[in-house]
């Protein structure tokens, strides 16, 4: 189901800012999705398992470092399905101006 949103602006010239707004923000969520991406890695390659098997089979007693490892990774994993759910609908939105 999609969804139509307006913005009314005093001037014509006022869509600019706002255009460039949502591009500065997609490039500091592609941002923030490699960075999350780069913390998953670490992980996997210390237990050389992936995040999908570490959520689904693993315990915080199978990690050196326990609950805080833990917590650690579960909310680096939910963090960056976050932001790769944002990104995704900015990127499939459609903007026409008058």
């Amino acid at each position: 189901m999609s969804v139509q949103m307006v913005i009314e602006l005093r001037e014509k010239q006022g869509a600019q800012p706002v255009l460039q707004a949502i591009e500065s923000y997609k490039i500091r969520l592609r941002a923030g999705i490699e960075r999350g991406r780069r913390h998953l890695s670490r992980f996997e390659q210390r237990y050389g398992v992936d995040t999908a098997y570490f959520l689904q089979e693993m315990t915080a007693e199978d990690l050196e470092g326990g609950d805080l490892e833990y917590v650690e990774w579960a909310g680096e994993a939910k963090l960056l399905e976050g932001l790769e759910a944002e990104l995704a609908e900015l990127e499939h939105a459609r903007y026409q101006l008058p």
